[in-house]
């Protein structure tokens, strides 16, 4: 079967949880919105292969980890 975004969409259901879950799920669509006003596109586009998004996903990882760093070295003064 074949599913259209807008399928997609009609069968969302967002739950609220507790304030952890709903507060992360927030962020996610704050994030999406931001994000496909900014570069005018969203995760559903096909324009990239596998191994483009792999490079994205190492490149946004290894942002992480330099974060993760600055703020272990922040807390250890």
């Amino acid at each position: 079967m074949v599913h259209t975004r807008k399928n997609q969409m009609k069968k969302r259901k967002i739950e609220k949880t507790d304030s952890i879950v709903d507060s992360v799920i927030d962020q996610f669509v704050e994030r999406a919105k931001f994000g496909k006003e900014k570069y005018n596109t969203d995760l559903d586009r096909t324009d990239l292969s596998i191994l483009d998004w792999l490079t994205h996903a190492k490149q946004e990882h290894m942002d992480a980890i330099l974060y993760l760093e600055k703020i272990e070295r922040t807390i250890k003064g």
